[in-house]
């Protein structure tokens, strides 16, 4: 069972919002809307910054640097778990499975944020975005997560943005779509299994899948 982390074990909004406002305000740019902020999580930074923000791609390293400086400094750790994400994940161990995380946010930040919040300890592995972008979209991370558990072939991906459902169709998997996360609408038009409204619904939802 992999999961995606932003939108979707936690609420990592405020620190991702304030990152992206200080990188824009670094590069000169507008104060980023309220509908580009919540369209920075989800993709890869580099991604973003350059679709959702027009980024010019000669300026994108230094908005990653400038949000980075800011992120990692302390942002990064003003995270909420969702409700009923403990339980969901306590429910699929006891069933057996074996829990790992496929994001787009770099790994060592990823890693982070799930000892911070205590969830570390229910995966098996982890597995996110390099720092040098190199390995960066959904893809490669499930890609990497099923290279260490060959078993996972017939997994499911628990996701909150239409990145994590075209992801997990590149490796034939589907995507249950997190429909608690900041992106339940996306979910359906891309092409997720099932849309859950809660943690609890989809625990219920994953035997169809």
């Amino acid at each position: 069972m992999l999961f995606d982390l932003d939108g979707t074990l936690v609420d990592s909004t405020p620190g991702i919002w304030a990152s992206v406002a200080v990188a824009a305000a670094e590069l000169g740019l507008p104060e980023p809307t309220a509908a580009q902020l919540r369209n920075m999580v989800g993709p890869p930074l580099q991604d973003g910054f350059a679709l959702v923000l027009g980024v010019p791609p000669d300026d994108v390293p230094r908005a990653v640097t400038a949000y980075r400086a800011h992120y990692a400094a302390g942002a990064l750790l003003d995270v909420a778990v969702y409700d009923g994400v403990p339980e969901l994940l306590a429910a699929l161990a006891g069933a057996g499975a074996l829990l790992a995380v496929a994001t787009s946010k770099p790994e060592p930040f990823a890693v982070r944020v799930l000892e911070h919040t205590g969830l570390l300890g229910a995966f098996a592995s982890v597995h996110g975005a390099t720092l040098d972008g190199a390995v960066r979209h959904k893809e490669q991370v499930v890609a990497a997560a099923l290279a260490t558990h060959p078993g996972g072939r017939d997994a499911v991906l628990i996701g909150d943005r239409e990145h994590d459902v075209r992801g997990a169709a590149a490796h034939g998997l589907p995507c249950l779509g997190a429909g608690w996360g900041p992106a339940p609408g996306e979910l359906r038009a891309a092409g997720a299994a099932a849309v859950a409204r809660t943690p609890a619904e989809a625990l219920a939802l994953l035997a169809d899948v």
